[in-house]
């Protein structure tokens, strides 16, 4: 399973929760530095996950750079948005977290809330700590209430395209969202990497393992 990684100034970066969530799912990580040619790497990996980061530069919805927005580097973001336009392509499962979520919304032509504190001052504190999140009935997830963890001052504004919201939390903040006309793409606000061992985490990376078998 293919995972971007972020740029770190001279280094490539990405937390290794990552790797081990896929690894104790049944699959087998493979890292992809945001260089080379993604037609290639589409080809040579069996989904896609594109995991948490700083923010998406606001120019990719149109609009100007809030203060509070610390952009990731377009050379990943560029990389990601080839690298899924292939994938798509081939119907390959695509799971994005937290940054991964937030753009695989713009690429289907949704925006985001740049800054929660400040562009929906009624919404909780999403930075850190836990909270609860209500998962309705979709095609992918686990339904019912759970505790997740909170580390995002960002998040869904309008939905992109072909997305629909299948979590929120109590302040109304789309937590997870999937696309239902395709194989398996969805994206989650929370960092399941993080909580591996809980029964919902286990179950979203279970499914993207699944739904990557499934196909090949």
């Amino acid at each position: 399973m293919g995972i971007t990684t972020d740029i770190d100034g001279e280094y490539l970066r990405l937390r290794h929760d990552y790797c081990e969530a896929v690894v104790e799912a049944g699959g087998s990580p493979l890292l992809l530095p945001p260089v080379g040619d993604a037609t290639q790497h589409a080809a040579l990996i069996h989904g896609l996950l594109i995991p948490g980061g700083n923010d998406l530069d606001p120019a990719y919805y149109h609009e100007e750079v809030h203060q509070n927005v610390r952009p990731v580097s377009s050379v990943r973001s560029n990389f990601e948005i080839s690298l899924l336009r292939e994938i798509l392509a081939l119907n390959k499962p695509v799971l994005g977290i937290c940054y991964g979520m937030q753009l695989l919304n713009v690429f289907f032509g949704g925006a985001l809330y740049q800054d929660i504190s400040t562009q929906l001052p009624v919404a909780r504190n999403h930075k850190n700590g836990y909270h609860m999140v209500v998962i309705t009935e979709n095609r992918f997830l686990m339904q019912g209430t759970f505790s997740v963890n909170s580390t995002h001052h960002q998040a869904v504004r309008t939905l992109g395209n072909g997305l629909s919201s299948c979590a929120r939390s109590d302040d109304q903040i789309i937590e997870a969202f999937c696309k239902v006309d395709y194989p398996f793409l969805v994206g989650v606000q929370w960092h399941p990497e993080r909580i591996r061992k809980d029964t919902l985490s286990q179950d979203i990376f279970r499914c993207f393992i699944n739904a990557a078998n499934f196909r090949s």
